[in-house]
């Protein structure tokens, strides 16, 4: 079933992905600055909040000393403000323990405050070729409709046994496939197989 689904939605990605500042950088903090403003806000919003962020707060380290009252002017707008409040957290450990970078190991990412299971995942496949998967709601709903299934994707049964049995293995295939995984190619096969918007 997998092969069918990869080169249309490859062919699909190629035709129609989007320019966006932080994608194809291979930055492990652009991706992770992307990948928390993006939680609960369209893309295009975030743009423009991104750009202005990264000029501001360029790495890790600028992010660690930044005063709250200029971090929080830069979030103006996006909401949830302790996602960027845990953002700030997350740098100073990394400047404490891993020389102001991101670590390139799953298990490292997701101990870091305010990075999840998917926000990890994106990091590590995105920036640092890593095949490991980035399963969010889009995922599960891509899934249920590929395999007929009905149950309800907000249990916790039905995202594990899924993760286990079909997405993980789906997504090493695709990853093998492209040698480059960028998380927007889940986003990319939620288009294909519904038509909705993300």
């Amino acid at each position: 079933m997998t092969d069918e689904f990869i080169q249309p939605l490859l062919a699909w990605y190629d035709e129609n992905k989007r320019i966006l500042p932080w994608r194809d950088k291979h930055n492990a903090y652009y991706t992770w600055v992307s990948e928390i403003m993006l939680q609960q806000t369209r893309v295009e919003a975030v743009k423009p909040y991104f750009e202005r962020f990264i000029r501001e707060l360029p790495d890790i380290q600028a992010l660690a000393v930044c005063p709250e009252e200029k971090l929080l002017k830069l979030w103006e707008g996006l909401g949830y403000y302790s996602r960027v409040r845990n953002m700030q957290l997350a740098a100073r450990e990394m400047v404490e323990k891993y020389n102001g970078r991101l670590p390139d190991d799953f298990s490292l990412l997701i101990s870091l405050k305010g990075i999840g299971s998917y926000t990890a995942g994106a990091i590590a496949s995105i920036a640092y070729g890593v095949p490991v998967p980035a399963v969010d709601g889009n995922v599960f709903r891509v899934v249920t409709r590929m395999t007929e299934d009905q149950e309800d994707i907000t249990r916790p049964a039905f995202r594990k046994k899924t993760e286990v049995r079909f997405i993980r293995t789906f997504f090493v295939v695709l990853f093998e496939s492209i040698k480059q995984m960028d998380n927007d190619m889940f986003k990319v096969l939620v288009l294909c197989i519904s038509g909705d918007k993300i």
